[in-house]
């Protein structure tokens, strides 16, 4: 797998792992309370974006390591 390979395929599985991690421990400002002045009531109240992007970093990184080893060592 060539660097570019590997970044794109890195690229790829990290938002696919963002796509999945964003709901987790989502509340909307109607669960929470009030809701603030002209928002919806459905939007997240706090979102945790940058905690979100750490884990998705993290879970990306050893899935990427995976497919990196079946490509590489086990060369299917």
């Amino acid at each position: 797998m060539t660097i570019s390979g590997g970044l794109a395929v890195y690229f790829v599985i990290w938002w696919t792992v963002l796509f999945a991690v964003l709901p987790f421990g989502v509340h909307s400002q109607a669960e929470a309370g009030p809701v603030s002045d002209g928002t919806d009531p459905g939007a997240p109240q706090a979102p945790a974006l940058l905690k979100k992007a750490l884990i998705t970093t993290v879970v990306a990184a050893v899935v990427f390591a995976g497919v990196w080893y079946i490509w590489a060592v086990v060369d299917l």
